[in-house]
């Protein structure tokens, strides 16, 4: 059982072997998708969980508290300045009220990340369910 690399004529295999053409590029797949970067910095935000339709909304409306954080690293609570150990009291406070108010959270864009960071952090913390961000609208033009 002999085998040929081509007609027994002696003329040259006109055909290509695409085999080791797949192994390099199967190796180069391989090679690029370990080599992208993972998101390793994160922060877990549990959101509410949509109302089923069944049940009606609640007959009280809820007062709305928002949280803005501006350029010059300050955070205001309804317009006023406070700090990250009064926003945890005044979130533990609001958590006390028979129905819970909705906090609204507004970063400027021009405002710093680790600020941001800290304050959903103690956001968490605290565990309010209401919790939304609002004004994402002024972010469009970065995601340009």
């Amino acid at each position: 059982m002999a085998m040929s690399g081509g007609k027994d004529d002696g003329a040259p295999m006109m055909e290509m072997n695409t085999t080791p053409l797949i192994d390099v590029m199967l190796v180069l797949l391989i090679m690029f998708i370990i080599t992208i970067p993972v998101a390793t910095h994160s922060i877990d935000i549990d959101l509410p969980v949509a109302n089923p339709p069944d049940s009606p909304p609640p007959d009280v409306d809820p007062i709305k508290n928002k949280v803005v954080l501006t350029p010059d690293n300050q955070i205001l609570w309804n317009g006023n300045p406070i700090d990250g150990g009064t926003l945890l009291s005044l979130l533990q406070e609001s958590l006390t009220y028979p129905v819970e108010p909705e906090l609204q959270f507004q970063p400027d864009p021009q405002a710093s990340y680790e600020l941001s960071a800290k304050t959903l952090n103690v956001i968490k913390q605290s565990q309010v369910t209401k919790f939304g961000f609002v004004g994402n609208e002024q972010f469009a033009e970065f995601s340009k």
